[in-house]
Parts: structure tokens; sequence; C-alpha cells
């Protein structure tokens, strides 16, 4: 009996064998498919004799640039217990049971990474790493351990700059150009993810010029190389041993996904860190939005490509220099402007002083205007407004204008929009003040209505909305009966 099951599973073996040959026969002869030979070449880098190259040498070479940070910071707790009312049963038995200090301070630990980036301990990292931090430690491959001070802080960029006195010379990184990136080039990241000091993972880019929707400077390099929290702050390197990136933030409810500040847009902030202890950025004036199908329908325009000026700054660079309210930013000293926020972050890169061209296109007509950038000022961040059938409007009285906080005296006031309608969907919300139309200046609801009656139904047209402190443009197809 045993010598029966022995031959019966001997005989399914051999099955199982032939049909995997078989197989793999089949599949090395299918047409356009892969062999086992070609694989290796696809994976081994120009110029290598080795099939599978090891990245150890890499790791072993840039170890010692990269530090492991830890933070101690006081945070203060909230009120844990009720106010009580005079003569509250209830005081005297919390006051016995609970301690009576009603807020408490306590430590709060943090963990990050960073970068040497000179011989003398100048480290870079991210701003929120060491934002709040009352002891900052940093501690090197050696295992040495250093307080550090913090040099300068950059909120608009998340990156910061700290310094460390150290007993050697240390090996500073050496920067990579980001702009010769490429989707699917190979990049490693070494940090300090969960605390556990000097984790190397590697991965692939897997996108560039990424908005996380942070500020007006995202321009993130997405990886997959494996970030975690820890990893902020830390290099991004490519296979040539450069830094490309600056691992900053991960996706929240993805795995293997993390973004990186490229080092194009962080050494000219890393300089400034390092010699100001702040970044000092041109500044233009204009509030500018990104021009939507709507909108380019509404002026004339085939593209959507430039910004979109939709104020200006009373006394700023633009309105000395000429630029318009409703101008098509399309280029800033000769680099084309393809996505809106494009034009904040090359600004922004300017150093305040500085004559820049700028290309627009005025009623359709192209014009360039010759502008000399100002500082921007440190309480400014670039403005710029995203877009956010019915819609109610009513002139702006002074009991309408309490009603909705409104200052404007002139112009339309729209004072309620359903929810799901075109208008809607265009960007109105309650609160708007609607200055033009169409170009023409609406001073009340009896002019907006005349203007309305002379429109082409159903065609898009530019309506100029005071949002707030911002003013911007919006495309809609207005209603007569409105």
């Amino acid at each position: 009996m045993k010598k029966t099951v022995f031959l019966f599973f001997a005989a399914c073996l051999l099955l199982v064998g032939s049909l995997s040959c078989a197989k793999v026969e089949e599949d090395e002869e299918s047409p356009g498919s892969l062999s086992r030979e070609d694989v290796p070449e696809l994976l081994s880098s120009p110029g290598s004799s080795e099939k599978f190259p090891s990245l150890a040498g890499l790791v072993e070479k840039q170890k010692h640039s990269v530090v492991n940070i830890s933070t101690t910071s006081v945070v203060k707790r909230g009120k844990a217990l009720p106010d009580f009312g005079e003569g509250d049963p209830f005081e005297e038995f919390f006051k016995r049971f609970f301690p009576n200090d009603r807020e408490r301070e306590f430590r709060q630990k943090g963990l990050g990474s960073g970068f040497i980036v000179s011989k003398d301990g100048y480290i870079v990292t991210n701003n929120h790493v060491i934002s709040r931090a009352e002891d900052i430690q940093v501690v090197l491959y050696d295992g040495s351990r250093y307080t550090a001070e913090i040099v300068g802080q950059d909120t608009k960029t998340d990156l910061a700059v700290l310094k460390i006195k150290p007993e050697k010379k240390l090996k500073p990184v050496v920067f990579g150009d980001s702009d010769k990136l490429r989707i699917g080039d190979w990049v490693m990241a070494i940090g300090n993810p969960f605390g556990l000091g000097y984790t190397v993972t590697v991965g692939i880019v897997s996108a560039k010029g990424r908005s996380l929707g942070l500020g007006a400077y995202d321009d993130f390099i997405q990886t997959d190389a494996s970030l975690n929290p820890g990893n902020s702050g830390g290099p991004l390197f490519n296979l040539g041993g450069n830094v490309v990136g600056v691992n900053t933030a991960i996706a929240a409810r993805g795995q293997g996904i993390g973004f990186s500040i490229p080092t194009n847009m962080a050494k000219g902030v890393i300089s400034q860190l390092m010699e100001k202890g702040k970044v000092v950025r041109g500044w233009l004036g204009v509030v500018i939005q990104p021009i939507t199908q709507e909108i380019a329908e509404s002026m004339g325009y085939e593209s959507t490509d430039g910004a979109l000026v939709s104020d200006i700054s009373p006394g700023s660079p633009a309105e000395k220099a000429g630029l318009q309210r409703g101008d098509v930013v399309v280029k800033f000293d000769g680099e084309p402007i393809k996505e809106f926020t494009s034009l904040s972050k090359l600004v922004g890169m300017k150093a305040p002083g500085t004559s820049s061209k700028i290309t627009v296109l005025r009623n359709g007509e192209p014009k360039e205007i010759s502008v000399v950038l100002g500082e921007m000022p440190d309480d400014e961040t670039p403005s710029q407004s995203q877009r956010e059938e019915d819609i109610e409007l009513s002139d702006i009285t002074p009991d309408i204008a309490a009603r909705f906080g409104v200052e404007d005296k002139a112009g339309v006031l729209v004072t309620n929009v359903n929810r799901g309608s075109s208008a809607w969907e265009a960007g109105f919300r309650p609160g708007d003040v609607i200055l033009e139309v169409n170009k023409n200046p609406v001073a009340n609801l009896g002019d907006y209505n005349e203007i309305i009656s002379g429109l082409e139904p159903g065609k898009q047209y530019l309506f100029l909305v005071k949002k707030r402190k911002n003013t911007i443009y919006i495309g809609y197809a207005p209603k007569k009966e409105q």
C-alpha cells in the first residue's frame, strides 16, 4: 500500500513538472516576451559588468552625511475640568480627587532626519521637524551627539537650517540637478523612520511637479522609495550620490508614496538661510488664478495656459510697471507659464531689485512689460486663487452689508447660491460682490440687469468678483431672468 501511494505522488510530481516546463517554453517562444536572459540586462546599470549591481557602495559613501534629529517641545494641555459655578456641590469633590491645576505642561518628543551641507556643521532639515522644539539633538552616524541651534526657517518651503559645533570636519553632501530627474530614475532615501536610525529605502521617481495644496511653492518629486514618519528632512539621492530632493511629506492613505522638495528649489532657500537666517523673495504684487475652460471661452482664448491677473496691489511693482487686471501672463523672463502656480515660484526665486520681462496677453494681443521686482513682505503669501443654478443677488444696502460683513458700497451682492447649480460650480458663494460683467463696471442691480439683458444667452462671460480680500475672475453663463 505504501509503495502504491509513493508511486502515485511521484507520478503527480512528474506531471506538474512537465506542465511547468511546457508553460515556460510556451512563454519563451511567445512573440514580444522576455526571456530569463533579458531581465538582468534591464536591471544592470550602464557600463556595469554586474547583472544585479548592489547599492551598498553608494550607501557606504553617503551615510556619513545623514543625521538623525530628535526634538523636545513643551506642550500645554487644555483645561481638563469644567469651570464650576459659585456654590456648585461638585466643585469640592473634583478639587479633592483631581489636581487643582487646570492647565498642565508636558514634554513631547519628536523625530526627524537631516543632512550635512558644510564641513563646519550646517545641517538641513524640514521646518516642521524643529518648528516648536525647545531642544534639538543631532546624532551623527558615528553615534556622536550634539545640541543644535536654529539658524533659519522658511515656512513657505518647509525648510530649516541648523548648526552644530562638531569636534572634527564633517562630510557634506553634493547637490545634484533635480531638473534632470526623469520619471523612472532610481533614487535612494536615507533617514530615521520611526526612530529606526539610518534606514535605507530605494525606489523610482514616480512623478514630478506634484502639488499637494500646501502652498504657492508646491513642486514635489513623487517617489515610491518608502518614506515614513521620521524620514522628514532627510536626503533623496540619485544613483550618482548627489542629493536631488529633501524628503518632506507622505500620502496619509497611501503606502510607498512619498514627496520631496526638489534641490533646484531648495538650494537658493538653504543658501539664504545660512547667510541671512531668512529668505528674501521677489515680489510682483498681483493676485493670480488659473484659466479654466469657461474663462478661456469667455475671453476668446483657445488655451488654458498662463496666469490670469485678477487683482493688483496698490503701489506694487506690477502697478508701477503697468500690468492690468485681466492680463494673462504667458511668460516670465522667457519661461513659459503653463500652470498658473509656476509664476509665483519663478518670481519668488528672483532677488528683490531684479529687472524682469513679463509677456502678457491683453485683449488677445501679446505685450511685453518690464518690471523691477520688489521684496515680498514677511506677512504676505503669493496671492493666487483657485475656483472654488441659481443665484440670488441684491443691491448693497447698509443692512445687507452688515449681515454679510461686506465693506463695498458699489457692486451687486450674492446673497444665496444653490449647491450643484452652474453658478455654484463656477465659483460663486454667498457674500461675493460682483464688480464687473464682461469688462463693464457694475454699480448696482440695475446696472447688472441692463448688462445681462444685452448678452447672448448660454454664452460664457467674464465676471470680476470680490471674495473677501481677494478679487478674482469667474467664467459664467448668466440667466437673464435673474
